[in-house]
């Protein structure tokens, strides 16, 4: 198992994208899901995913049911209101991005919770974004 990651809402789809056959649309980003040793899934990448599944409501129940499962490797992450504050601030700071209350959230709960690795695709505002106290730590973007 690897280290902890954090699932943005483009990583988390991709992840668990199947081809018609069943098999793993992109077997790279849900390697990375298998592996990590804990996916933190904060609420509001939750509910973008529900946005982008609403033709699929089945693969809804099916994630909400395997996120909320106290045996799996998923832990959903409740946005606190300094999450939201922080959200706004990283947008303010790196406003020339536009990232928004879901992406910016997704940043504040990885330097809360020290979990610097992120199932992402959008590497462009998530390779571009620091955070820390002096903005100085990147995120480390996979796969």
């Amino acid at each position: 198992m690897t280290a902890p990651i954090i699932a943005d809402t483009g990583g988390l789809l991709r992840a668990l994208a199947r081809t018609s056959d069943g098999g793993a649309s992109f077997p790279d980003y849900e390697s990375v899901l298998i592996s990590a040793r804990l996916v933190v899934v904060p609420g509001l990448v939750l509910a973008e995913v529900d946005y982008f599944l609403r033709e699929n409501r089945a693969a809804m129940r099916n994630l909400v049911a395997e996120v909320f499962n106290a045996r799996t490797r998923y832990e959903y992450e409740v946005p606190l209101p300094s999450d939201i504050v922080r959200a706004l601030e990283l947008d303010a700071k790196f406003a020339n991005l536009h990232m928004g209350l879901v992406d910016g959230t997704v940043a504040a709960v990885a330097e809360r919770r020290q979990i610097y690795r992120l199932l992402t695709t959008d590497r462009r505002d998530f390779g571009a974004i620091r955070i820390g106290p002096r903005f100085n730590r990147a995120l480390e973007l996979l796969p």
